[in-house]
């Protein structure tokens, strides 16, 4: 299979997933992946580009909104460490899912809240936690969730420059003043999945 491009498939069920993949958008890539990069169990977080509709784009392309795709994550995880269910509370603590096409000043369908499965079974937790947190949501008067839910049609690695951006750069403007706060946030509620320091 090329890996720029998935097909949704259900595992065999005598074997066991020794490493899952999930791919995730909520907003700007580099918040994300420098979460992610924290997380007990994730062996490898990507920055990238997804389910648009033209091969192989730009992160100049994907910023003028003209391609479909949306800026994501994709993450290789050990299941026994950590959970789909746990990334996915992760990543409801640190984007909102009621802003539609926006994360804070970051406006454009590039930066929509997206969950892209990578076979059958990963739907029913993201379906599952999806419904809870909407549940939550309207009995706390807080909006109600726009994620989009699909399985994963495509997918392009972005540039050298935009992987591990946050650990490279962690007093650029935008890393010191959005990237930082959701690493502290993630850091502050959910101690239990940080990764261990050195």
């Amino acid at each position: 299979m090329d890996t720029h491009h998935a097909s949704p498939s259900s595992p065999p069920a005598d074997s066991p997933r020794a490493v899952e993949t999930i791919t995730l958008a909520g907003g700007c890539f580099w918040c994300l992946e420098a979460v992610f990069e924290q997380c007990v169990g994730v062996i490898s977080c990507t920055s990238g580009y997804a389910n648009g509709h033209i091969s192989h784009p730009t992160y100049e392309q994907v910023c003028s909104g003209q391609t479909g795709h949306a800026e994501v994550v994709r993450l290789q995880f050990d299941p026994r460490r950590v959970s789909l269910r746990e990334l996915l509370e992760v990543f409801f603590l640190i984007h909102d899912p009621t802003t539609l096409n926006r994360q804070g000043h970051d406006v454009g369908t590039q930066y929509r809240s997206g969950i892209y499965w990578h076979h059958e079974s990963q739907r029913q937790v993201i379906e599952s936690v999806v419904a809870e947190l909407s549940v939550n949501l309207s009995a706390a008067g807080g909006g109600t969730p726009v994620t989009e839910q699909a399985p994963l049609r495509s997918w392009w690695p972005a540039e050298p420059e935009h992987q591990h951006y946050f650990a490279r750069h962690p007093h650029q403007g935008y890393c010191a003043w959005v990237v930082a706060p959701k690493v502290h946030k993630f850091q502050a509620a959910m101690a239990r999945l940080v990764r261990p320091g050195p």
